[in-house]
């Protein structure tokens, strides 16, 4: 019996992840979710107050897994961490729509600010900065490459919607092959500090 109300609430999770990652937050209603799920009305209140705190646990397992692919990208070391995040991103848009959904939604589920997208992309900006701090070159230098990394991963997450070439690991490379040596000598400065 309790393993099927766990595989009861996983399904439920998916079918709003699904219905999030293909079309739109609204498109997670409470019909559409329980058809999806193959659940019942009942079964959904069973598991959730409201569709909404369903969407708010896309929300957070989205959140624990970007988060986990963002510090293993900057974890790993540089001048690579940022290309080893943006390929991370394109890839988990790519294949976990749970993390595609949950780039849509508030911590509290809805499709209001600041969004999951958000969080990460002042995540990434902050890894860089301090990654970047400590050398030669001027805060404003620091502040640019950190913007140009939000700017390159907010491109891929929001371009990918519609052309999903844009998630593809070659796209990541390629593009950070073009940036690869603004961060290069960035971290020669820091060698030279």
């Amino acid at each position: 019996m309790k393993q099927r109300s766990s595989q009861t609430r996983q399904a439920l999770v998916r079918a709003t992840a699904e219905l999030i990652a293909d079309g739109r937050v609204a498109d997670a209603g409470l019909v559409n979710i329980c058809h999806r799920a193959g659940v019942t009305r009942g079964a959904l209140y069973h598991h959730f107050p409201s569709t909404a705190s369903l969407a708010a646990v896309v929300y957070d397992e989205a959140r624990t897994r970007a988060w986990s692919f963002t510090e293993e990208a900057f974890d790993g070391g540089e001048p690579d961490a940022p290309k080893r995040f943006l390929v991370a991103l394109g890839a988990a848009m790519g294949n976990e729509k749970v993390v595609r959904a949950g780039m849509q939604l508030a911590s509290d589920g809805s499709d209001g600010r600041p969004c999951l997208r958000d969080e990460l992309l002042a995540m990434v900006r902050r890894r860089v900065v301090a990654t970047h701090q400590d050398t030669t070159r001027s805060s404003d230098d620091v502040a640019n490459l950190a913007d140009l990394a939000v700017v390159v991963a907010a491109g891929i997450e929001s371009l990918g919607r519609s052309d999903p070439a844009w998630w593809e690991g070659k796209t990541s490379t390629r593009l950070w092959e073009t940036m690869r040596p603004l961060f290069e000598s960035a971290a020669l400065d820091r060698q030279r500090v």
